[in-house]
């Protein structure tokens, strides 16, 4: 690569981190409102930094399971008492997965290792082609895993023996991103540089459809990045993606087919729930959409360039956390302010993950928070 290169890569990685907080441009500051619910804590713990990385807790039956750089965690889903911590041996550079009794972590130099998830034993260590930079995901006895140079594995749950490789050419230039993958009714689902969404068989890794959900676009070649930097959003009956200095498109999630497209720059992500799609914009905005036709039914602006996490419904709420670490739930009906609530300070990278009628949340600092949203 060339130092022209480097520097140019160099930029992409500080437009990513920054994305939502255009230059010139202050965060907005929290408005006083009257709450109208509360978001409570039912248990917490603290847990080292994630450096440079962003990670997630997974949640089973019984357990959540949480990481640091250093270690991995198993709490008591009801009490959130740490039953054991075992040291990995290398950095922990992407979320938890959980599932089918294992407990999944992925390292800086492309270690992806498997425990017991009730007593912590190692079950398995491999190594995949670069950096795990998200949480491996685990369905009908295969473990599938994204690196950071765009590659999908699928493993053999038993012993993480390679089953299939799915790898794409990635552009001279693109963002570092954290998004892993969607698996759906036997699909897996990802975005990928330039703009592309593909849905991957499970079981044999084989490609079923792909799409273009953006194209590059602008005289500079920053200007024509348009990466698809978050998860995409699936159910049964369709899947969205969105692409940051891009575009937000749906397509059917069997076939591929394009059901609508609009003008939509995001790099936090989006959620599928009931009959509309959330999403948090690249400035900050939280947005309402009628699933069916892309059409905007409500829009929150209240909180731009706080750096939003990408959306998540729990119930009648939207949870969404900030770069201050805070928490804010809104109305999913109207995008209204309900309640806040902040945490230890610092900033809240990802999505709240589903827990039962809450959630899990975790602050870049290691504060991992059960919390529900209550009237």
């Amino acid at each position: 690569m060339t130092l022209r290169n480097v520097s140019l890569l160099t930029c992409v990685l500080v437009l990513a981190a920054c994305s939502s907080d255009k230059a010139g441009v202050d965060p907005a500051k929290l408005i006083d409102f009257k709450p109208a619910a509360q978001i409570q804590v039912r248990w917490q713990q603290s847990l080292g930094d994630s450096g440079i990385n962003v990670l997630t807790p997974g949640v089973t039956r019984e357990a959540v399971f949480g990481a640091d750089e250093k270690h991995l965690y198993r709490f008591d889903r009801d009490s959130g008492k740490q039953m054991w911590r075992i040291t990995p041996g290398f950095t922990v550079s992407g979320g938890v997965g959980a599932g089918a009794g294992l407990v999944l972590v992925g390292g800086d130099q492309g270690e992806l290792a498997a425990y017991d998830e009730t007593d912590g034993t190692l079950r398995w260590q491999v190594k995949v082609s670069s950096e795990v930079l998200s949480a491996p995901q685990i369905a009908s006895g295969i473990v599938v895993v994204r690196t950071g140079n765009g590659r999908i594995a699928g493993l053999d749950a038993q012993d993480g023996k390679r089953l299939w490789l799915y790898e794409r050419v990635t552009p001279a230039l693109s963002v570092r991103s954290h998004a892993g993958v969607v698996i759906r009714n036997g699909m897996v689902y990802a975005g990928f540089a330039a703009g592309r969404l593909a849905a991957i068989g499970l079981t044999k890794g084989i490609v079923i459809w792909e799409a273009a959900v953006s194209q590059p676009r602008g005289n500079t070649e920053l200007e024509r990045i348009s990466d698809i930097t978050s998860l995409p959003a699936a159910d049964d009956r369709q899947v969205c993606a969105i692409a940051f200095q891009g575009r937000l498109a749906c397509f059917d999630a069997i076939q591929g087919n394009t059901l609508w497209t609009r003008e939509m720059s995001s790099d936090k992500g989006l959620a599928l729930f009931g009959g509309y799609l959330y999403v948090t914009d690249a400035d900050g905005s939280v947005y309402a959409l009628d699933r069916s036709s892309g059409a905007t039914l409500w829009k929150n602006d209240q909180h731009a360039h706080r750096q939003m996490t990408a959306p998540y419904p729990v119930e009648n709420y939207l949870l969404i956390g900030d770069f201050e670490g805070y928490l804010h739930a809104l109305d999913t009906r109207d995008g209204s302010l309900l309640a806040r609530r902040k945490t230890d300070g610092s900033a809240i990278l990802a999505a709240p993950v589903l827990m039962g009628d809450g959630a899990m949340v975790q602050t870049s600092d290691g504060e991992l928070l059960a919390i529900s949203v209550q009237k």
